[in-house]
């Protein structure tokens, strides 16, 4: 199997993951009523391991394109300082600027899923 087809597969999988996850637990919500009083819904305890689990997913996915993402990176930076060594201060420059770009939004899923927990 080609790389090509690997990182095919992994998309294949991920996007199979997420929709189960997503189509996996309907939410229902009905009012009725009950001696003529009206019922309202009640709001389910498993909601927080709803989030939790929304929560997980967020960063477990942003933490995986991002390790994958730096991983690459630094190879082909690698694999260029080695073609060209005397382009080594600038190669490393934007390897540095393109890992802290990824590490920035790493950090935006970790901020994202902290506000599924608490806010959410």
């Amino acid at each position: 199997m080609t790389n090509k087809m690997v990182r095919k597969g992994i998309c294949a999988a991920c996007m199979m993951v997420m929709l189960f996850l997503f189509l996996a637990k309907p939410v229902y919500a009905a009012e009725g009523t009950a001696n003529g009083q009206a019922i309202e819904a009640v709001e389910n305890d498993g909601s927080t391991g709803d989030r939790a689990l929304a929560a997980g997913v967020v960063v477990g996915l942003a933490a995986a394109a991002g390790a994958i993402g730096m991983g690459m990176a630094i190879s082909k930076s690698a694999e260029g300082m080695s073609r060209q060594p005397e382009a080594e201060g600038s190669i490393r420059t934007t390897l540095m600027l393109g890992l802290v770009f990824i590490e920035t939004a790493i950090i935006y899923a970790l901020i994202v899923a902290i506000l599924i927990i608490f806010v959410m």
